[in-house]
């Protein structure tokens, strides 16, 4: 029994009972290795698997440290970087403290604070938050800050990714100095190594696997197809085999996601949702959670929803466009083969995007099986605009290999002081006059008529 497998981690019978209720069979590796770091009150750099429980192992030992709800001002403070993941993270809090009176308030923007400010200013013990609202909010005067003692970044990664260095700061220079902190990220690039460095004191550090290894339980599959067009009819084909029953569709951008859904608007491959930053924040919500009761099947979704959505029985991801940002694969991967149950990522790879496979292979430190077409795939010729523009890119990867490369686009460059003339203009003879003070002027003569 789940109560059984985490009694050893010295966790009381309210969380117990709360982790039963949720279906947890047994506490993961990072889980076991994490939860006594934290309630002794480290400070901890945890790396680990996307779908390994790493919400779990932070949020356990602090919420039974927290014990009970007391006075109003916030306690923990949960930083992410999306709203999804605010959301995902907050979810996982209610079914831990079920039986306790902790409380607690989801801040991310999207939509007016008014709702948020008045759960503040009935009293909390804990915030789960996007870094822009909860500065936001502080700014108003809403949130008392005196009162922290932990704070977890959670995806950190993508947190400098997206550009919340200056937040974070700006955060850290407002709460108590004296607080335990926690860094969870499955990868952990050099630039969140300078953020530990920064903001964490003598921290364990916990990587229960290699970072950016993606999970044992995900089989990984490649499709080489030319062009966007291709790889909706591959798409298509994949789509009629129904153990494909709960899929994720990433792509690159929103444009693309929109044409996807249109093109497959009127096909019988059952209901379907788009995800993306011009939807509004109850669209992608209703989305999720249609996605996750499984009414829907197939999921079309930018990077902006990789790490904000925890569903145990999604059983293929998609990469329609291979991600330039590597570790983004790994989050991506790791919509599926959660919580140990099995699943398959497939990516469709075009000529320009090859490059970004290698270098995905020499992150994640294995090699993507490639696959044939499956029959009935039907391959069109790529557009000169879209073959032009892979073009582009292969250039440009290789000029990132090579800064002397000229690239296939390459043309002379005149400098700035040189102007080409015309055979006209070369058989045109001009003189000059001395003008005052030595100067000179140009007059050029017509030809007689």
């Amino acid at each position: 029994m789940a109560s059984n497998a985490f009694e050893a981690l010295k966790l009381t019978r309210q969380f117990l009972n709360a982790i039963e209720d949720a279906g947890y069979t047994a506490p993961t590796e990072i889980q076991i290795k994490a939860i006594p770091c934290i309630m002794a009150g480290q400070d901890v750099i945890g790396i680990a698997q996307t779908g390994t429980g790493k919400t779990a192992a932070y949020s356990l030992p602090l919420l039974q440290t927290l014990k009970f709800a007391q006075g109003s001002a916030p306690r923990l403070l949960i930083l992410v970087p999306t709203k999804e993941l605010v959301v995902q993270v907050d979810r996982s809090l209610e079914e831990l403290t079920k039986y306790t009176d902790l409380r607690r308030v989801a801040l991310f923007g999207g939509i007016g604070p008014k709702a948020q400010i008045e759960r503040l200013q009935a009293g909390v013990d804990i915030i789960v938050a996007t870094p822009g609202r909860f500065l936001e909010l502080y700014a108003k005067g809403e949130i008392d800050v005196r009162k922290i003692k932990h704070m977890v970044l959670d995806e950190c990664d993508r947190m400098m990714d997206m550009g919340f260095w200056p937040q974070l700061r700006d955060v850290q220079e407002k709460i108590p100095q004296k607080k335990q902190q926690l860094l969870f990220s499955a990868t952990f690039p050099e630039k969140v190594e300078r953020l530990a460095d920064n903001f964490l004191l003598f921290p364990t550090r916990l990587e229960v696997t290699p970072q950016a290894t993606p999970a044992s339980t995900v089989e990984q599959l490649l499709y080489e197809a030319p062009n966007f067009r291709s790889k909706l009819s591959l798409l298509e084909a994949l789509l009629k085999d129904e153990v494909l029953s709960r899929v994720m569709v990433f792509v690159r951008t929103k444009e693309e996601a929109s044409n996807i859904f249109k093109y497959f608007e009127r096909k019988p491959i059952g209901e379907m949702r788009m995800l993306h930053s011009n939807k509004a924040q109850n669209a992608r919500m209703n989305a999720i959670d249609d996605f996750k009761s499984g009414e829907v099947r197939l999921l079309i979704s930018t990077d902006v929803s990789a790490r904000g959505i925890d569903v145990f029985e999604v059983s293929h991801v998609i990469n329609f466009n291979i991600p330039t940002h590597y570790e983004d694969y790994v989050h991506r991967i790791g919509r599926t083969g959660r919580a140990f149950k099995t699943g398959v990522a497939i990516s469709f790879m075009d000529q320009s995007e090859a490059y970004h496979v290698r270098k995905i292979q020499k992150l994640i430190r294995q090699t993507i099986l490639r696959k044939e077409l499956p029959a009935g795939v039907e391959i069109y010729e790529t557009p000169k605009p879209e073959f032009q523009e892979q073009m582009r890119e292969i250039d440009r990867q290789k000029r990132l290999e090579n800064p002397d490369f000229q690239g296939a686009f390459h043309e002379k460059k005149f400098k700035p002081t040189e102007k080409k003339k015309s055979p006209k203009a070369a058989d045109k003879t001009s003189k000059s006059k001395p003008g005052k003070k030595g100067k000179t002027f140009k007059q050029t003569y017509k030809k007689k008529s």
